[in-house]
C-alpha cells in the first residue's frame, strides 16, 4: 500500500520507528516532515500529507503528534479527508470499516511502538465500506 506519514515535533520520535516498521511489511511510505524535534507549525504538515491522499499519491495516511488530537482535528479541516484519533485496535479498525477514515492520528506521548505497531496492523488491514460497496456494484 502507498501511505504518507507525517509529525509535528512532539511526533517525531515515533515517527522513524514507524516508517522502518511500515517499510518493513511491504509498504511504500512517504514522510512529508517534519524531521527534527524542532518545533515546527504543524497544520502545514497535515496540509502536506492530506495532499497526497487527495492526489492519490496514497491510498492512507498517517500522521503523529503528542496526543493525536491536534492531527485529527487539523486533517478533519481538509475536504476530502476523513481523520480519526486511533489508540486502540478496535477503533483503528471500525474507523476504515465504518467510516471509511484514510487519516490515522496517533499520539506519540500516549502509546509507544508496540502498541502503535498493532494499531497499525489494524488499520491497514481493514477495508472500507466504500471500496466494498464500490466492488460489490
Amino acid at each position: 500500500m502507498k501511505l504518507v506519514i507525517g509529525s509535528d515535533h512532539a511526533g517525531f520520535p515515533l515517527k522513524g520507528p514507524l516508517i522502518e516498521l511500515l517499510q518493513s511489511w511491504g509498504h511504500t511510505v512517504k514522510d512529508v516532515g517534519c524531521y527534527s524535534t524542532a518545533p515546527v507549525d504543524f497544520p502545514d504538515i497535515a496540509k502536506k500529507a492530506c495532499g497526497e491522499i487527495l492526489f492519490g499519491r496514497a491510498q492512507r495516511g498517517i500522521m503523529v503528534c503528542g496526543t493525536g488530537v491536534g492531527a485529527a482535528i487539523a486533517g478533519n479541516k481538509i475536504r476530502g479527508i476523513r481523520a480519526a484519533l486511533g489508540h486502540d485496535t478496535y477503533c483503528a479498525h471500525q474507523c476504515v470499516e465504518h467510516d471509511d477514515v484514510n487519516l490515522l492520528c496517533l499520539g506519540a506521548w500516549i502509546i509507544g511502538v508496540k502498541l502503535a505497531e498493532e494499531i497499525l496492523r489494524a488499520y491497514l488491514n481493514a477495508v472500507s465500506a466504500r471500496t466494498r460497496i464500490s466492488v460489490a456494484a
